[in-house]
């Protein structure tokens, strides 16, 4: 019998809080490992961590091919991507019938279960997968326009290629780092609008930008397109991006070439990858484009996904205060064509290679997905719970993304992206 996301009656023997947003029907993917223990593919159900490795050492995987149980025992998720989505639905489909509530084959087997089965908070996560190469897209309408009326001609906002084109540009893979890991202040240029030359210094202007990001699950060759139909089969996966940014850098470095120092410095992921299969439930239309886009860009068909993003600042010493909601589906341009616009050139992407969305927000301001909106450019300062303000980020707050779908009872979720700003090096 065949197990689908939409199953909402489905239970597993594992104890799930409400409200969680790793149920059965969810089945995430992550790196985890128990203290001293190596680094293995696993995934999640509740607060347990499930390892594969060692689930397949037990023979509870017979029916699967050799390579798909030696793929277990990486330290991250591309030899597992790589086998292809017919191994990814069986082995979800195994999981789930392996975990479901009625299912003894594995719950009454107390001794395995307990080498197979360990509390979240006993792990150490790890990033998910070797990114190769990364791409930040800037596909929220929204949060272009903000940021056009800030800094250039409010009455034209977006530049005349924003609604033809699915803008990007090709950001740092090497300091991308799993959520939990701290990131230092970084220090660059800062050119001052009435100083005849820039400073060298900290960033005053340190920003989240609230992103999701997908993984790459299928590579093309060099030279081949992936036409936006079939645009989803080469995604594996999502998880939750945050993009930090220090925006007095980014200023006055930006122009000809696009961002650098001003980014390269530190992004943030999730460590549990959610996929497509899972997903499904949630897809939704997105915005209306009614400026035409060329054939290769256009799609039938519901492409967007519901999905609810939060973000919360947590002052040292302090507790966490939400400060904006915003959602997946305001994506002026889905993943679809933004995958599909990469390689429209015959640009090759690989397994495991990152395609973040760009700062998502929504029509209103608690939509605004980063502080450079919230508190537009430092205009209008953001007053926390202590009755301090933040135009921008601090030393040792701490930024905490969340991102969940919901349907009919349904509840799909990334759990966490967290990170914590650590003073500049000297």
């Amino acid at each position: 019998m065949l197990h689908t996301s939409t199953d909402k009656t489905l239970n597993s023997w594992i104890s799930v809080p409400q409200e969680s947003d790793f149920p059965l029907q969810n089945i995430p993917f992550g790196i985890a490992a128990k203290a001293s223990c190596q680094p293995k593919v696993c995934t999640r159900i509740g607060d347990t961590v499930i390892d594969l490795s060692v689930l397949a050492s037990e023979g509870y995987f017979q029916n699967l091919d050799a390579k798909v149980l030696e793929s277990f025992d990486k330290q991250a998720l591309n030899d597992y991507i790589a086998l292809g989505s017919e191994v990814w639905s069986s082995v979800r489909e195994r999981l789930i019938t392996l975990f479901i509530e009625d299912n003894p084959e594995l719950r009454d087997n107390k001794a395995i279960a307990s080498k197979i089965l360990s509390p979240l908070g006993e792990n150490v996560m790890y990033l998910p997968v070797r990114i190769g190469d990364y791409t930040d897209f800037y596909s929220s309408m929204e949060h272009a326009s903000n940021v056009g009326m800030m800094f250039r001609d409010p009455a034209n906002a977006l530049l005349p290629n924003w609604k033809h084109i699915p803008v990007g540009y090709h950001g740092r893979s090497s300091s991308i780092v799993v959520s939990g890991t701290n990131i230092h202040r970084p220090k660059g240029q800062i050119k001052f609008p009435d100083a005849p030359s820039p400073i060298f210094s900290p960033t005053r202007k340190l920003d989240f930008e609230l992103e999701m990001a997908f993984i790459v699950g299928k590579n093309n060759s060099l030279g081949d397109s992936v036409s936006v139909d079939v645009a989803e089969n080469h995604i594996f996966g999502m998880l939750i991006f945050n993009d930090l940014s220090a925006r007095d850098i980014q200023n006055w470095e930006y122009v000809p070439l696009g961002p650098f120092l001003s980014k390269n410095f530190g992004s943030v992921v999730s460590p549990w990858v959610v996929t497509m299969e899972a997903l499904q439930p949630f897809k939704t239309a997105g915005p209306v484009q009614e400026t035409e886009v060329l054939p290769y860009l256009k799609f039938s068909g519901d492409k967007s996904y519901d999905i609810k993003l939060e973000v919360c600042l947590q002052p040292e010493g302090d507790v966490p205060q939400e400060i904006c909601e915003s959602n997946h589906k305001y994506l002026y341009w889905n993943i679809s064509q933004q995958l599909a616009h990469h390689t429209v050139n015959g640009c090759n992407l690989n397994i495991g290679d990152l395609c973040a969305s760009g700062t998502i927000s929504g029509p209103e301001p608690g939509s605004f997905g980063s502080m450079l909106e919230i508190c537009w450019n430092g205009s209008k300062p953001l007053v926390l719970n202590d009755g301090k303000t933040r135009t921008f980020i601090d030393d040792k707050d701490t930024i905490i993304m969340k991102a969940f779908a919901v349907k009919d009872g349904l509840r799909i979720g990334f759990g966490e992206c967290a990170t914590t700003i650590l003073p500049a090096k000297s």
